[in-house]
């Protein structure tokens, strides 16, 4: 064997242990991660949010003096169980698809008499906002374990699905991001938190099935409406408008993906 030859064998030995450090490096700091993730699981706060929200779900409130226990999240007046891993979808009385926060501020506007202006315009960390994301974990704890059926059946559900499709893929602002930049791949991650590849099944499971979401780092329960205006904030988009349909498509979009998955809500994040 001439020496080139030599050389080229030590090189390619060398690139082989390389390689395989570096893949145990990235199994051990994997496997802290998911050690850190099972931590976090025990003792979930958001337990604290459903017991709240399920008080406002059931005190009389606004003009009318009335509950929200007879409001329809598309399984009938009243009925929550099962009925967050259904949504978004259409509802005939307002003709528009909807996801559970546009739906809850449809039932206190028409149930209680509520203005659903001060909670649109409020942000994230003011009381009327704290009142929806403890709404939320509460509706959404009453489908954990069932399975994701967002179906789009109805023509407004596919157009919604089609633009949130649209929305996920376009670029822009002055970073030239969009949805896909971080959710478009395979593998990907940020220090401890996966990016879950939103095209595929297992990815908006991942995403759309553990939201809302108690964030350990901020020490605040999270909505699916509040994951998405921080996603348009760190593209450095303008924040979109509170129950907008440009978030409901999107929300519409993972949860079609997801669709078959098991729910498992209200979440904890980093």
């Amino acid at each position: 064997m001439d020496r080139a030859s030599v050389g080229i064998m030590a090189f390619l030995a060398v690139s082989a242990a390389a390689a395989t450090a570096a893949y145990a490096q990235k199994d051990a700091a994997q496997e802290g991660i998911e050690a850190y993730r099972e931590a976090l699981q025990d003792g979930n706060p958001a337990e604290l949010y459903e017991a709240s929200g399920e008080e406002l779900w059931k005190t009389p409130g606004g003009p009318k003096a009335a509950s929200l226990e007879r409001c329809d999240l598309g399984l009938g007046p009243g009925v929550v169980r099962g009925a967050y891993a259904l949504l978004p979808r259409y509802f005939a009385d307002t003709d528009r698809v909807q996801d559970l926060e546009s739906r809850l501020l449809t039932c206190m506007q028409t149930l209680q008499g509520k203005d659903p202006k001060p909670y649109v315009e409020a942000s994230f960390t003011a009381p009327p906002k704290e009142e929806m994301n403890a709404l939320a974990a509460y509706i959404s704890g009453q489908s954990r374990d069932a399975p994701i059926a967002a179906t789009p059946r109805h023509p407004k559900e596919q157009a919604m699905y089609e633009l949130g499709k649209r929305m996920f893929n376009y670029q822009g602002g002055p970073y030239d991001f969009s949805c896909a930049t971080c959710h478009g791949q395979e593998g990907t991650r940020i220090r401890l938190q996966d990016l879950p590849y939103i095209p595929g099944a297992k990815g908006a499971a991942a995403g759309w099935g553990s939201w809302p979401a108690y964030r350990v780092s901020s020490g605040q329960m999270w909505s699916m409406q509040w994951r998405l205006n921080d996603c348009f904030r760190q593209q450095r988009f303008p924040e979109p408008v509170y129950t907008s349909d440009a978030t409901i498509a999107l929300s519409m979009y993972m949860a079609v993906n997801a669709s078959g998955a098991t729910m498992k809500t209200p979440g904890i994040k980093r």
